[in-house]
């Protein structure tokens, strides 16, 4: 053989070692799992790392990522049970847990799950009310996660978590709720006026009812009080004779006649026209309170027993009393 066909020969060996070792060996990255082929039919799975298959007979299958994947859900609309449309998107966040099943079980995964996803918000969300709809969003999320992780589960597929970003009214069922909102809260305003000024009607009420309950306390006592002086001067009466209340008597009259000459409000004193007027007053008293009940009074002396003379001035009181006598008055 010539030398120039030994080096034909000797190349296309070398190509063909070369192209053997391409197909018989295979580096797979971290985070990756690829499937393996033998005639199109799966056997079995390559991991991270290098790996050797039999040239010519197995293939690399399917490239499956086996990492947290995050999935976005189109924007969409979607009507509530009570006829209002919103505009909904969220996420999904899986993982293949089974490269084989993901690989082989369904086709086109990430557009499986996509479908899936905006079919399961459209069921979530029409059984619920526009007022649910907005304030359960973590119930759409919890319900959502539960038929996606069930529904995936034969694809070898687990669903971690489930997001709505967004869930928007139309515009003008916005200004409606603003509206409803405005007037709501104007309403609880005005009901906690009114709980406030009924609140002070009442503290109000029970204040004049407690300050007449005192009152009328104060005022019991008070007669309590005139009731136990009056026993008290009744037994001093009676232990002590005549001549105790005679006493008693006499500085009450003179206390008040006092009293009345000092008040500076006062233009007239009636002053008795005997200096003995005083005594036979206080003995007059004495001798009705010493006689039963029904027996007349006793005659007084005829002719007037007193006189009105002018309120005493800066002269003092003995200045505005006259010299009085037995007989009538002669002034001079």
């Amino acid at each position: 053989m010539p030398v120039s066909g030994t080096i034909i020969v000797f190349a296309v060996i070398l190509i063909l070692a070369l192209v053997t070792a391409a197909k018989g060996i295979r580096t797979v990255s971290q985070g990756e799992v690829w499937t393996v082929e033998r005639f199109g039919r799966f056997t079995h799975l390559l991991q991270p790392g290098l790996n050797f298959i039999i040239p010519y007979i197995d293939s690399v299958g399917q490239r499956m990522n086996v990492q947290e994947v995050v999935l976005d859900i189109p924007e969409q609309s979607v009507i509530t049970r009570d006829n209002a449309t919103v505009t909904v998107d969220g996420i999904v966040y899986f993982r293949v847990m089974d490269p084989a099943k993901a690989a082989y079980q369904v086709q086109d995964l990430r557009g499986a799950l996509t479908a899936l996803a905006m079919t399961n918000i459209r069921a979530v969300i029409g059984e619920m009310d526009l007022d649910q709809t907005l304030s359960s969003r973590e119930r759409i999320n919890s319900a959502l996660l539960a038929i996606l992780d069930g529904a995936t589960d034969p694809w070898g597929v687990k669903v971690n978590r489930v997001e709505i970003r967004k869930i928007e009214p139309p515009e003008n069922l916005i200004r409606a709720m603003n509206l409803q909102m405005t007037a709501e809260r104007e309403r609880r305003a005005t009901v906690v006026k009114a709980e406030g000024a009924k609140t002070a009607l009442v503290l109000e009420a029970e204040g004049r009812r407690e300050a007449a309950f005192r009152d009328a306390e104060a005022r019991e006592r008070m007669a309590q009080a005139e009731a136990a002086a009056t026993r008290m001067v009744a037994e001093a009466a009676t232990g002590a004779g005549v001549e105790a209340l005679r006493y008693f008597v006499a500085e009450k009259y003179v206390g008040a006649f006092q009293a009345i000459a000092a008040s500076p409000n006062s233009r007239l004193v009636i002053v008795p026209m005997e200096a003995s007027g005083l005594a036979g007053g206080i003995t007059a008293a004495l001798e009705l309170l010493q006689k039963p009940a029904g027996t007349p009074p006793p005659a007084g002396p005829a002719g007037p027993v007193g006189f009105v003379a002018p309120a005493s001035t800066a002269a003092g009181p003995a200045a505005s009393v006259p010299r009085v006598g037995s007989g009538p008055w002669n002034p001079g």
